[in-house]
């Protein structure tokens, strides 16, 4: 994977790259928030791992920017167990937090983990997307066909059989072609 580690802690930050690198991983490495979301905006990370308290940007806000611009896992890292960032971390697109030190077997551990649950995350939310176009597309191919049957006195199978051999020949998805049916209607 292609991680992005950032850590205001030079010795914290190199020791995290070399767990990482040793582990297979290609990493970008970070001294501060601002410079994590720049280098995120560029190399588009495969996950990021950033500490809570860095100077210019703290982690919490960068994980909100890395986030918004690309869907990113993110992993908190904190010295602190501070009952207020874990709760202000609940409320942002963390995937997981973990308090240092960092054990390597506990950190590979939780980016497998991480990289699982986004993976499931994302396709969840895909699935969502689709489901929701279909059901609208749904509604609208229904309101064509109420617009075919009351003005065309058409039966049910009729009307969708008409909307989809118009769209067909218009070569043009059957929602498309049940739109125009409802617009040339006033609908």
């Amino acid at each position: 994977m292609r991680i992005l580690v950032a850590e205001d802690e030079s010795i914290t930050r190199m020791g995290l790259t070399r767990m990482l690198e040793d582990a297979g991983h290609h990493v970008v490495a970070a001294p501060d928030g601002r410079t994590a979301v720049r280098l995120a905006r560029q190399t588009g990370p495969d996950l990021a791992i950033l500490d809570i308290k860095m100077p210019q940007l703290d982690g919490l806000e960068a994980a909100q920017r890395i986030y918004q611009e690309r869907p990113t896992p993110v992993v908190l890292l904190t010295a602190y167990g501070d009952r207020d960032l874990v709760e202000q971390a609940k409320s942002l697109p963390i995937m997981a937090y973990l308090i240092k030190p960092i054990k390597e077997r506990e950190l590979l551990a939780t980016l497998e983990v991480v990289t699982a649950r986004f993976a499931e995350f994302e396709w969840m939310h895909r699935q969502t997307v689709e489901l929701k176009e279909e059901l609208e597309a749904r509604k609208v191919i229904e309101q064509a066909k109420g617009v075919l049957m009351r003005r065309d006195g058409l039966g049910e199978e009729e009307a969708y059989h008409l909307i989809q051999s118009q769209a067909r020949a218009a070569r043009r998805s059957m929602r498309e072609g049940a739109e125009g049916i409802s617009r040339r209607d006033g609908g």
